[in-house]
Formats: structure tokens, C-alpha cells, sequence
């Protein structure tokens, strides 16, 4: 059974479908999608095909494009979709020029490693995908007068906070360390962001960057090994929940359907060549609160784990990461699910997706 036909998450996407932005914009456009089957792009192209389904008269739809690797992943993860006209899926190396497509009217480009064992283990990848892959999907976007490109940043921007201040606004330069191989991550989602000022001043192409916090939800990757993606497999599993720090470290977090939806109000209602931070007001929190969270709706320890030399190579070094929100909640976005209540949410569907698959393979389907 897809994610899609889960009641928890459908409701997710029933809401965010109805946000109050002006949807018109994208009625009989074209829309691409990089890393498509990625936690956040992915609830995306949910919420647009749910509206597609829903639309009331033809000329309503959106044309989809999804853009990735991994056919199998891809298949798995839109297959209610597949046949549909107004989806096509692409694969594509996104470090390569696009084929030519014809005209697309947005691009959002959320292709990337944001994980720290990929940090450590493809740090060349984890720049190339955020510098040559934005370059090339620039270029294509340029040359055929795309209406707007969204590039996917990040919190990771800031680097550490020094505590010279409490929130990290849109104005904050932020402290990163270059000389690491972690910093491949931040330090090139930064150079993303000045490409796309490089190709407004330039070349005139629109595009609005989205600087989200850190992310959770039901379309985390298995392979996430981000410390809040293996504190909820842990709780989902109903395992003891491993925390490999003192926990001491405070971050902003955003629900994924939260953060699809903020996505689409920067699409669509966003200053050009705005870049704004996307977090929850709700959602701060340390580690060590996190994982005791997760621990109870498990029923299960929080236990202390020395981390192996790969974590530690891709481990953040900010202690202190928490955003001011305040300019995307001036275009109207609130996020509507506080961590205590997405936690929830996740644990349980991907509870009720472990037990799918159980039946299945004891089904022999």
C-alpha cells in the first residue's frame, strides 16, 4: 500500500491542498520536481496531484515532472500515479544538463544529500548535486524563460551560532569551518544560493530560496541518519531510542507536510529573490528532549552510544540552530503540526507501514 493510502498522512495532505495561496498560478503550468522521492518534493507532488484529482474544471491541473535516480524508488513511491497524464517521472543525474523538455514553468530543486553519513561518505556528491546540478537546472530555467526557480537551502547556512544571537534571521552571516569535509554540505548550499543571485543579476531569471530547518516525517529516506530520523525508526521499531551526545544541542524543526506547504507559499506568493527561513515556532527543542519524546511513545530507554568515526566525520558542529520565522509567517504560512503532535504522526504511520509489509510478505505478495 503507497504512503499516499495511509488516513493520518492523507489528512495531512487534504490540509495542506487547502492552504490559502493563490493556486491559480499554477493552473495548466509545468512543474519540475528534482529529488523527487525526497521527504519534502515528494509531499509535494502528493499534494499537487491531490489537487489535480480534485480540480474542479479542466485547465486546473498542474503538469508534473518528477526528476530522479532510482526507478525502482520512484515506482514504489508515485505508483498511484504512474499511468496518470499529468505526471511524467525523469531520470536524470542532475550534475548533467536537462534533455530538453520543452517549457517549464517552475523549477524546485530539492535534489540533494542532507544527511551526515552521506556528508562522509560522498562529499564530492553532496557539493556537485548543490553547486553544477543548480548551475545546469539554472541554465536550463534561463534559456527557457522559466517563471520561477525555488532552490532548496538550508538551516546548515548559518553554520554555528557563536550565541551573538538567540534566532538566526535571514540577515545572519553565520560561522562555518571550510577547512573540514563537513562543511562540503553547508558551504555549498551557500554557493547554490549566490548562483541563483548570479543568475538574476545576469541572466533576469526569477527565483525565490527557501532556508529550512531541520525536517521530519513519514518520506524520511530509511537511509536518514540524521539523529531525529534514527530516533523515530528506533520508535517506531519499539526500540530503545540511542542518543550519541550529552543531547544538549537545540534545533528548529518542521513536519514535512509543513514544510512542503511553506515551499509552495514561497513558490507562489514569495518576494523575487527573497531568501527566507521556513521553521516552526513550536518545534524547538533539544536532543536529549527529543529522544526522551520518543522514548515514551515507545515505551522504551533512552540510552548513551559513543558515535562511530563516520557520524562523527558528518555531525554538525552547531550546538545552538534555532530560526526566526517571522518573514514566511508574514505571507500567511503558520505550521500546523508542534513536534510533540508530528512525532506522533510519524512513529505511527510508519508503525502501520512496517505492518503492511509484514502482511505482505507473509501474504507472499
Amino acid at each position: 500500500m503507497s504512503i499516499s493510502d495511509n488516513h493520518i498522512y492523507r489528512s495531512d495532505i487534504i490540509r495542506a491542498a487547502a492552504a490559502d495561496i493563490p493556486w491559480e498560478k499554477l493552473y495548466n503550468r509545468t512543474l519540475l520536481l528534482t529529488g523527487a522521492t525526497g521527504m519534502i518534493a515528494s509531499v509535494l507532488i502528493d499534494i499537487l496531484m491531490y489537487r489535480n484529482q480534485n480540480a474542479v474544471q479542466r485547465g486546473q491541473e498542474t503538469r508534473i515532472i518528477a526528476v530522479s535516480r532510482s526507478e525502482r524508488k520512484a515506482r514504489a513511491r508515485f505508483a498511484p500515479y504512474w499511468n496518470r497524464p499529468d505526471f511524467t517521472w525523469l531520470s536524470h543525474d542532475i550534475t548533467a544538463p536537462l534533455p530538453e523538455l520543452g517549457t517549464i514553468d517552475y523549477i524546485l530543486h530539492a535534489a540533494s544529500n542532507t544527511h551526515p553519513r552521506a556528508y562522509a561518505a560522498d562529499p564530492i556528491g553532496t557539493i556537485t548535486a548543490n553547486v553544477q546540478g543548480t548551475y545546469r537546472l539554472l541554465e536550463y530555467a534561463s534559456a527557457h524563460e522559466c517563471r520561477r526557480f525555488f532552490f532548496f537551502s538550508s538551516v546548515e547556512i548559518y553554520g554555528e551560532n557563536r550565541r551573538d544571537v538567540d534566532r538566526f534571521d535571514e540577515t545572519c552571516l553565520g560561522y562555518i569551518d571550510c577547512n573540514t569535509t563537513r562543511a562540503g554540505y553547508p558551504e555549498s548550499k551557500r554557493l547554490g544560493e549566490a548562483l541563483c543571485n548570479a543568475f538574476a543579476s545576469q541572466r533576469g531569471q526569477d527565483f525565490v530560496t527557501g532556508r529550512f530547518s531541520r525536517v521530519y516525517g513519514p518520506t524520511m529516506s530509511p537511509e536518514d541518519s540524521k539523529a531525529i530520523a534514527q530516533f523515530i525508526r528506533n520508535a517506531a521499531a519499539g526500540a530503545d531510542i540511542i542518543l550519541k551526545s550529552a543531547g544538549e544541542q537545540l534545533y528548529s524543526y518542521t513536519y514535512a507536510a509543513d514544510a512542503a506547504t511553506a515551499a509552495l507559499y514561497l513558490l507562489l506568493k514569495g518576494e523575487s529573490g527573497s531568501a527566507v527561513n521556513v521553521a516552526d515556532r513550536a518545534s524547538d527543542m533539544t536532543l536529549k528532549d527529543l529522544a526522551a519524546l520518543l522514548a515514551a511513545e515507545a515505551g522504551s530507554r533512552v540510552i548513551f552510544e559513543p558515535p562511530d568515526a563516520a557520524e562523527r566525520a558528518g555531525y554538525s558542529a552547531a550546538t545552538k540552530a534555532v530560526l526566526d520565522s517571522t518573514a514566511i509567517e508574514r505571507l500567511g504560512w503558520r505550521a500546523l503540526t508542534p513536534i510533540e503532535q508530528g512525532l506522533k504522526k510519524t512513529v505511527r504511520i510508519l508503525r502501520a507501514s512496517a505492518r503492511e509489509g509484514a502482511c505482505s510478505q507473509s501474504d507472499g505478495t
